[in-house]
């Protein structure tokens, strides 16, 4: 969802950094950026590697969760361009569709629901509902478990290097869709390929036709 359907991972890496820095520790945005889409334990490791053993993460967390909500009740979150475009298309095409977020399911909901987007989703798969967050492969296995799916039969649009590294090792047909960085040399060899915005996703669908990918 974010960064790919939403224009909220800017938002998060602002609101971590000011977060951070109101604990007193001098957050950047190359450390925000290496924990997107990451799982609360592993997240909360990577910071503490990072800043020392005296981060508090669910403290920084808890703020960050604050300074965003705040923003975001006055002034809403961006929908990517051609997302509606998408879905609709997705849906008008009998492709089931499903939703593998590191946001809370109610969240997800809600920011979906305020651009008239949740109704596009067969299934919604959140962190919790699974052991282990991205870049584990769980969260992939879960959708495509409820879409009655193999994952090698399933496309998984991710923006993230933690995204892509989870649907890959899912086994799902993986495409970045870029936001706020490029594919990175580890992260190439794990692609299908590398969409020009969510408009050239059909594009791409296209080309999977004749494997079958539903």
């Amino acid at each position: 969802m974010d960064g790919v359907i939403l224009d909220s991972e800017k938002l998060y890496v602002r609101f971590w950094c000011e977060a951070g820095r109101f604990y007193g520790f001098p957050m950047e945005e190359k450390h925000a950026l290496s924990i997107r889409s990451m799982a609360r334990p592993l997240a909360s490791a990577k910071l503490k590697g990072i800043f020392g053993n005296g981060f508090d993460y669910e403290a920084v967390r808890s703020k960050r969760v604050e300074l965003m909500d705040n923003y975001v009740e006055k002034n809403g979150i961006e929908v990517k361009s051609g997302a509606k475009e998408l879905l609709s298309f997705l849906k008008e095409n009998g492709y089931k569709v499903a939703l593998a977020t590191a946001t809370p399911p109610q969240r997800a909901e809600r920011y979906l629901k305020a651009h008239d987007l949740y109704k596009y989703f067969d299934v919604t798969v959140s962190a919790s509902m699974v052991s282990v967050g991205k870049p584990a492969p769980d969260i992939y296995l879960k959708a495509a478990e409820m879409l009655g799916l193999s994952p090698q039969n399933c496309v998984a649009l991710e923006d993230s290097p933690n995204g892509i590294k989870s649907a890959s090792s899912a086994g799902c047909v993986t495409v970045m869709v870029p936001d706020l960085d490029k594919p990175s040399n580890d992260i190439i060899p794990l692609l299908h390929g590398v969409a020009d915005g969510l408009s050239d996703v059909k594009r791409i669908l296209r080309e999977l036709e004749d494997c079958n990918i539903q």
